[in-house]
């Protein structure tokens, strides 16, 4: 029996939130390659276990104890 991840996918202005930066730099990180870019002409999309990748390890919060 093998897995496949499941891709979990969120629009542009989630994707936003979750860095912490703008659509625009979202937008801009896709054109330049740095994160790959899904969905349809009208629907952008991002991975966002890609996004999170990018964040240092020392950005990402961890649950308290």
């Amino acid at each position: 029996m093998t897995t496949t991840a499941r891709r979990r996918t969120v629009p542009t202005e989630l994707a936003a939130l979750a860095m912490g930066v703008s659509e625009a730099t979202i937008r801009k990180w896709a054109s330049r390659g740095k994160i790959t870019r899904y969905g349809g002409p009208q629907r952008a999309e991002y991975d966002l276990d890609e996004l999170l990748a990018l964040v240092p390890s020392t950005r990402r919060s961890t649950p308290p104890r």
